[in-house]
């Protein structure tokens, strides 16, 4: 009989002969032996970036490790504009259409529901027929279309130098309104070597028209003067002095003189003459001299 290759069985443990003690830890496992009863820590998982091969985005992902050198950072593609819609163009029929509805509002506003007064106040210089002309209505009583008169039309008010300011209302249902307010005349500027002009009061030159003639302006003061021109402070003078009946006003380069009904003033600076012009009330019949540091009276 050959013998058998096979080891041997084990002889059966006795019951009696110690067992080898029990391993507690894995044969893998190197560290330290636990004590009996404790639970092995739970495993912690691996982070995602590793356990992905570090995929773009991922946290961590952008941490290069120790000795790699920094990565460079591609710059930013710009977003594609997105494309326009190509407009739409209007077809010819629109614009047939609105031309109709156009004409057809302005025939049904000049035969339906026309303007048939206009009423003019406030003007003195100006005749009624001259403010309508201005304002850009016909002439005549002729009525005309309601959608025909707007304020666009009004603005020629302003280009006449009469007019300080003007307001034009439509009354519904055929009036039109238009209040005027009309410069004054202030002075009489008699210019060297040149007609004289009628001065307002804010400066303004006033044509001689319709209600403004050398007779009825006889009456205004006179500016004159000659040097340097000093218009501005002469009306301003003017005004001033209005309440003692102003005859004229000269300037010259020393200063400002004054004519009124009951004497003659002068006064080298104009402040100083306007803050001291009661003396002319004050000493009638006299001339009066005002300097910054008082006032002179002289027989």
């Amino acid at each position: 009989m050959k013998d058998d290759p096979r080891p041997a069985p084990p002889p059966p443990a006795d019951a009696r002969s110690p067992r080898p003690p029990r391993l507690d830890f894995d044969l893998n496992d190197f560290s330290a032996p636990r004590p009996a009863g404790q639970e092995p820590p739970a495993s912690r998982p691996e982070p995602a970036s590793a356990a992905a091969g570090a995929a773009p985005g991922a946290r961590g992902a952008d941490v290069p490790p120790p000795g790699a050198a920094p990565a460079t950072k591609s710059p930013p593609v710009p977003a594609r504009p997105s494309p326009r819609r190509p407009r739409r163009a209007l077809r010819p029929g629109w614009w047939v259409l609105g031309a109709a509805l156009l004409a057809g509002l302005l025939y049904l506003s000049w035969t339906q529901v026309p303007v048939r007064q206009v009423v003019v106040s406030g003007n003195t210089r100006l005749t009624a027929e001259q403010v309508r002309r201005l304002a850009g209505l016909p002439v005549g009583e002729a009525p005309f279309g309601w959608l025909y008169y707007g304020r666009w039309k009004a603005k020629g008010l302003l280009a006449s130098p009469w007019v300080a300011s003007a307001e034009v209302v439509r009354q519904f249902p055929d009036t039109v309104r238009i209040q005027v307010n009309e410069r004054r005349p202030l002075a009489r500027w008699n210019r060297p070597g040149k007609p004289p002009l009628l001065l307002a009061e804010d400066g303004t030159a006033l044509p001689v028209g319709p209600g403004v003639t050398p007779g009825n302006v006889a009456a205004l003061p006179v500016i004159s003067g000659w040097g340097p021109e000093r218009l501005t402070e002469a009306l301003r003078l003017t005004r001033a002095l209005s309440r003692y009946t102003v005859q004229s006003v000269t300037y010259t380069p020393s200063g400002l003189s004054a004519q009124t009904a009951t004497g003659t003033a002068w006064g080298g600076d104009l402040e100083t003459f306007v803050k001291y012009a009661g003396s002319i009330g004050m000493y009638p019949n006299k001339k009066i001299h005002i300097y910054p540091w008082g006032v002179s009276v002289q027989e």
